[in-house]
């Protein structure tokens, strides 16, 4: 990798290090709420930061360190780089919710291809938005699902949006795209539709 790639890398890391503190948690980050009762089929409709345990700040280490705005490090200095793979470190290793063990979820996310056979997908990502873990540095685990459908998802291509229903474990996963939090038990994967409010 050429010097300027790395330093685009690590500046992309950075703005999406920085752009998940509002993004999928918001600027309050309390994570985890009550959750809501169970929809048609059994499921429990889920936001992202319901996979967030109260109280987890993913940008602690930034703030532990007293920096306010990432964006502005320099790529070069070692203290960024050692920032990096700590946040990384951190963020590889987030915690999940257990409340949600065993559950049986409906998540609306964007897929990131794992196991594609002729007959669709047979293991895939959802992550909360579009570009995790193809574009940008991967998220948090405890954003990060991997999906094993009940059959062969087909029609399905990168960051398409879906809804998947099934039974959540909190179970760590390790994939060339990211460390994922969750392992959804897919009964069934469709294609994202709003839900009628």
């Amino acid at each position: 990798m050429t010097a300027h790639r790395l330093l685009l890398t690590r500046r992309r890391c950075l703005a999406s290090f920085t752009a998940l503190a509002g993004l999928s948690l918001g600027p309050g980050l309390t994570g985890a709420q009550p959750l809501p009762k169970p929809g048609p089929g059994g499921y429990t409709e889920l936001r992202w930061d319901d996979l967030v345990p109260k109280g987890w700040d993913p940008m602690k280490q930034l703030k532990d360190r007293g920096i306010a705005n990432p964006a502005a490090l320099q790529d070069t200095d070692p203290k960024t780089q050692d920032l990096m793979r700590t946040l990384r470190e951190a963020w590889d290793n987030a915690p999940t919710e257990p409340q949600l063990d065993g559950a049986k979820v409906k998540l609306p996310g964007y897929v990131v291809p794992l196991e594609d056979e002729k007959a669709g997908l047979t293991e895939f990502l959802l992550v909360p938005y579009f570009g995790a873990c193809v574009h940008t540095p991967p998220p948090p685990a405890n954003q990060i699902v991997l999906v094993v459908p009940a059959k062969p998802a087909a029609g399905f291509r990168t960051m398409d949006t879906v809804w998947v229903s099934g039974v959540l474990k909190a179970k760590r996963g390790e994939s060339p795209m990211g460390a994922s939090g969750y392992r959804l038990e897919a009964a069934l994967v469709e294609r994202y539709k709003a839900p009628a409010r």
